[in-house]
């Protein structure tokens, strides 16, 4: 690692533990929340959650907000469900639920899930938890081949923006929503490297700044905070190499 300490802002809490191993490679780490997830759920939401409780359906998340707001409403019932979901965090909350011989198709992102759902050719209908501001991809990739998407919206997400007085070394991104919450009230250096969480979050930085982004295909704050450990040491190796 370089001798002078690295210093990232995380657009997202992180666990303790990440930010411990961040500190032990010299990467001091700021986590703030750019946005809130709240459930969500109508009364008529909560009524079909629970009816569909008892129903073999296929059900999809791709984010461990939904999971943890139909697990809420499920009360400890655990549905006959076959599950297509994202990878990572979103999966290990399932898994605590469901076992894994019920999630049937995962990906690292939700393009890439609607590609592997539709490789199970008995799938004609599908339950996708969501938020109000949920991507187009997957339900659209679905209906164009004749799937059909009932969404069901379990939670939304509200931009919790501030202003940042410091500069950082490097910003961390984790969704559209958090980009946008932050270059609400910020801009940023041109030396500050910014890490994100997939395409369609890199493309949404690109559209507020220059800076250099570097991009993780695959989802979840560890897999980010392994992403900026290897960026900088590396990046202290090829300083080295120099001298």
């Amino acid at each position: 690692m370089a001798e002078h300490k690295i210093h990232i802002l995380s657009t997202r809490l992180l666990k303790k533990e990440l930010i411990e191993k961040a500190q032990r490679e010299n990467i001091e780490t700021r986590a703030e929340a750019f946005i809130q997830n709240i459930p969500d759920t109508s009364p008529q939401i909560s009524e079909k959650i629970q009816f569909l409780s008892q129903q073999p359906v296929v059900a999809i998340f791709t984010s461990i907000h939904a999971v943890e707001v139909v697990k809420s409403e499920l009360g400890g019932v655990t549905p006959p469900w076959k599950i297509c979901c994202t990878s990572g965090a979103t999966k290990d909350a399932l898994l605590g639920f469901f076992e894994e011989h019920n999630i049937i198709a995962t990906a690292k992102n939700a393009s890439s899930l609607a590609e592997r759902i539709l490789q199970q050719k008995n799938i004609k209908e599908v339950y996708f938890f969501c938020s109000k501001q949920r991507l187009n991809d997957l339900p659209e990739t679905l209906t164009d081949v004749g799937v059909q998407v009932n969404e069901l919206v379990v939670y939304q997400t509200v931009g919790t923006p501030r202003a940042v007085t410091e500069e950082y070394d490097a910003i961390l991104f984790f969704s559209p929503s958090g980009v946008h919450s932050f270059f609400s009230m910020n801009t940023i250096p041109l030396h500050t490297t910014l890490f994100s969480i997939g395409k369609t979050t890199t493309a949404t930085i690109e559209s507020y700044c220059g800076n250099e982004v570097v991009t993780s295909q695959w989802p979840g704050e560890a897999t980010l905070v392994d992403l900026v450990i290897n960026y900088y040491g590396k990046t202290a190796g090829r300083m080295q190499d120099t001298k």
